[in-house]
């Protein structure tokens, strides 16, 4: 039997660029060799795309130095990746592209975009998807539409901040008290986030956002569990959630380092939560997934107060795959093991319908 060959591609531009990278060495571990070929592609910070040979490649980041160029073929015709070394070309059949990116050019509909003109499958949620849960503001609206429950927000735009920073603040001030959370639309890992408790901290707070993207939210500090639910599925394939899961943050709140580099910060799968929260969140997370018109996978995030009310924060549509991941943690919870949830997620991109 022929072996389909699967392309992973990781790193990328975004401020998730590590992060893909730790998400890539896991994935590529638990693909069936015996099923499937690999190729894999590192995409640099400044956008070039390389070939690596192999996974400790990608470990020791010395993929980054290769001289082997590539570049994935947007003509349907082809369904390849042309290498390049030196002044030789060539050009190899892919079946499938497995894409392990996190945050902009990656989670936000751009690549998929590529692949779908290319008419290659690939794994994870389509076009439309991608670019609606990379947008926290779009998110929002969407949910709003539904009737889930989420933290009081404002939108501000770089642009707004540079002309009249005090009117921000100003309507900012008027809408809730502090402290607030500030986050950039489009930023993943919360990359840019910060927690305001004064005017000055906000300002600080907006002018850090702003150097991720050009929208920024503002919201209300919710207190309780931050929780977080696993969606897998679509198309024929009745779309499942998991358990929930807990975040214990070492830090004030979850931010950057404490996700992926403090070793405090614990991730608790089937938490204790007050009244039915744990019984209502996969139910909510299968209708937000279904409303953004999800496909493969997806984290949802939460909070749940004191009084077990239920709060939507935001859906990641390529959600970590790192070694202390909440998404395919909270699979093996109920009895998947990444190497099935893996094989699953690869069985649905060849199952998508274009």
């Amino acid at each position: 039997m022929n072996k389909k060959i699967i392309a992973v591609i990781f790193g990328g531009q975004s401020s998730e660029h590590e992060i893909s990278c730790m998400s890539a060495v896991n994935v590529i571990k638990q693909i069936d060799r015996d099923r499937y070929n690999l190729i894999l592609i590192g995409i640099r910070k400044d956008g070039h795309w390389v070939k690596a040979e192999n996974v400790l490649q990608i470990e020791s980041g010395e993929w980054r130095n290769s001289a082997v160029e590539a570049v994935i073929s947007p003509d349907a015709t082809e369904k390849c990746i042309i290498l390049q070394e030196e002044d030789v070309y060539t050009k190899v059949r892919i079946d499938a592209v497995f894409p392990v990116l996190h945050g902009l050019y990656g989670e936000d509909g751009t690549i998929q975009g590529l692949l779908k003109l290319a008419q290659v499958p690939f794994v994870g949620d389509g076009v439309l998807a991608s670019a609606v849960g990379m947008d926290k503001l779009y998110t929002k609206i969407i949910a709003a539409g539904l009737g889930v429950k989420q933290a009081a927000y404002e939108a501000v735009t770089r642009e707004e901040l540079e002309e009249d920073a005090g009117k921000v603040i100003s309507r900012v001030e008027k809408h809730f008290p502090y402290p607030v959370f500030v986050k950039p639309c489009n930023a993943g890992s919360s990359c840019g986030i910060s927690k305001a408790a004064d005017a000055q901290s906000l300002i600080r707070g907006l002018k850090e956002a702003s150097r991720f993207d050009r929208k920024i939210l503002v919201e209300e500090a919710i207190v309780g569990h931050e929780v977080e639910c696993a969606v897998l599925g679509g198309g024929k394939e009745p779309v499942k959630a998991s358990g929930v899961g807990e975040i214990l943050a070492a830090a004030e709140f979850y931010d950057y380092d404490a996700k992926y580099y403090n070793a405090e910060s614990k991730t608790v799968a089937d938490p204790e939560l007050p009244g039915n929260a744990s019984e209502i969140i996969p139910e909510i997370a299968k209708k937000i997934f279904r409303a953004i018109d999800g496909y493969g996978l997806a984290r949802v995030d939460f909070f749940v107060t004191s009084s077990g009310e239920v709060v939507f924060n935001e859906i990641n549509t390529m959600p970590g795959f790192t070694a202390i991941s909440m998404y395919p943690m909270l699979w093996e919870a109920r009895g998947i093991s990444k190497r099935e949830l893996v094989a699953k997620l690869i069985d649905l991109a060849f199952e998508r319908e274009f």
